[in-house]
Order: C-alpha cells, then sequence, then structure tokens
C-alpha cells in the first residue's frame, strides 16, 4: 500500500468520480476498462489516470487494464466507504427533511441511524425510520451510541457552536450544510463544507460567455 499522506488535494477530490463512473460501468455490465477508456468516460487524460491511480499502488496489468469490480472494492477501501460510519443529523429543517427523505447515504458507505432539532414540531417523528430526539439527549445519546459522523444542518449563527459540541462528544467527521465555513485545524476533525451557492455561481460563469443569442446576431 502507497503513503497516502502526501497525496494532493486535487487527487483526492478526483476519488469520488473514479468510483461513481466504475460503478455505472459494473452497472452496464462492463468487467474490465483500460486507462485511456476510462479517461474518455471522464474527460481526462490515461496519464492522468494511471498517475492519480498510482499515488494508492498498481492495480492495473499491462494489456488487460483493469478490473472494473476490484478497482471499485480498492476505492471503498481507500475511500473509507468500505465499512458503515454511522451518522447523526443536526437540524431537521426543510434541508435536513430532505436529505433523510431523498439522499442515498448508503451509496457512500454511511448509515444515517438518528436525528436532532428544539423544534417540538419535528422531534419524536420518523423520516425513513430515523427517529428525530430531542437536541438535549445528544449527549447522552453520543455516549451510548458512537456515531462517527455528524451532518449538520443547523442555522449559520449556531453552527460553530454545534460543531464544537459534536466534537467533544466523539464526532470524527463533519458533512456541513451551514453555509459557513469551519476551519478543521479548530475542530480537530474533518470537515467537508457544502456550499450550494458555489456550484451555482460557478455555473453562472461558465454561462456568462456563451449567450446563444450572441451567435444568432453574428449570424445575422
Amino acid at each position: 500500500m502507497a503513503n497516502t499522506k502526501n497525496v494532493s488535494k486535487a487527487v483526492v477530490n478526483r476519488l469520488p468520480r473514479y468510483y461513481r463512473t466504475l460503478r455505472e460501468l459494473a452497472d452496464q455490465g462492463i468487467g474490465r476498462i483500460s486507462s485511456k477508456e476510462l479517461a474518455l468516460q471522464m474527460d481526462l487524460t490515461a496519464s492522468q489516470i494511471r498517475q492519480d491511480l498510482s499515488c494508492f499502488g498498481g492495480f492495473g496489468q499491462q494489456g488487460y487494464g483493469y478490473s472494473v469490480d476490484k478497482l471499485i472494492v480498492e476505492l471503498e477501501r481507500i475511500l473509507g466507504v468500505a465499512g458503515s460510519q454511522r451518522a447523526i443529523l443536526l437540524g431537521v429543517g426543510n434541508l435536513g427533511r430532505a436529505l433523510l427523505r431523498n439522499f442515498d447515504f448508503s451509496y457512500c458507505g454511511v448509515r444515517p441511524i438518528a436525528a436532532f432539532d428544539t423544534a417540538q414540531t419535528v422531534v419524536g417523528s420518523d423520516f425513513r425510520g430515523i427517529h428525530v430526539h430531542a437536541l438535549q439527549e445528544l449527549e447522552e445519546y453520543c455516549e451510548r451510541e458512537r456515531p462517527d459522523i455528524a451532518v449538520l444542518c443547523v442555522p449559520a449563527d449556531k453552527a460553530m457552536d454545534m460543531a464544537q459540541r459534536l466534537v467533544k462528544n466523539g464526532i470524527r467527521g463533519i458533512w456541513n450544510f451551514s453555509n459557513v465555513s469551519m476551519k478543521e485545524d479548530v475542530l480537530g476533525v474533518p470537515v467537508q463544507d457544502v456550499h450550494f451557492s458555489d456550484s451555482l455561481m460557478t455555473l453562472c460563469y461558465r454561462m456568462k460567455d456563451t449567450d446563444p443569442f450572441d451567435e444568432i446576431n453574428e449570424i445575422e
């Protein structure tokens, strides 16, 4: 196994794309694929794919390519989704409910086990079998169940205090939807910030120079 401590962030960010693409290929019944063919699927170069995967060991065979199923298993191990990470969700508002009802956590090797909120309108409810507890029960629950991940859907002004409270109670990673960035060196655990606005603004940037009416005007 290669030393992965110095793997670049860019390579790590591509790993879920590799995993998703390979899962799609497996669903299509494709058993093996070359780096060139995989590159075409992902709009990368074959050299880039070989370099990325070599950071974690040698998975391909000369003249054969990659076994799709075996590479999926290796990526699950590398990404840490081979086991079942247990997650709790904080904040059962519109976004929290949408995640509980619609997001396939199991695809990522994560299993939601509980949710927490302060609103009496949702405390005691169940969403796809996930029970909503009162927030005051958090410490006792964490001590008893030892969840791994917290999905943070609380308001921005409550987010940092809640994150620190979660870390004190043994949470080892935070998936943060609070729309405020968190510093891992302050919390001491990995944090993945999710900003929907970043993605939408990136789309707007890419669209601004591709106005179809400009092309029509040029033709006329």
